[in-house]
C-alpha cells in the first residue's frame, strides 16, 4: 500500500468518525484541532452513550469530548500504551 493510499484511508476514517459527533462536539474539536488534538476513536460501551477520544499532538495525554462539547481530561478510564 502507497503512503497515499495509507493517508486517503486515515482521511476518511477521521471524516467518518467526525460524522458521529453532535454539533457541539465538532465545535470543541474543531477549536482543539488548532492546538494540534486529534479525535482517534469512539468507544461504544453496550447500553451507554458513545464516548469520543481525542489526543493532544504528542499523543501523550488524552481526554474525552463530553455530549455538550465540554472537555473532560480526567475521564474515568485508562487507555493501554
Amino acid at each position: 500500500m502507497s503512503e497515499n493510499e495509507r493517508r486517503r484511508e486515515e482521511h476518511l476514517a477521521a471524516i467518518k468518525l467526525r460524522s458521529e459527533l453532535n454539533a457541539e462536539q465538532r465545535l470543541t474539536l474543531s477549536e482543539l484541532e488548532r492546538f494540534g488534538w486529534e479525535l482517534k476513536f469512539i468507544r461504544r460501551p453496550p447500553f451507554q452513550p458513545s464516548i469520543a477520544v481525542v489526543f493532544d499532538g504528542d499523543r501523550k495525554t488524552y481526554a474525552v469530548l463530553r455530549a455538550d462539547g465540554t472537555l473532560d481530561e480526567n475521564p474515568e478510564f485508562v487507555i493501554r500504551k
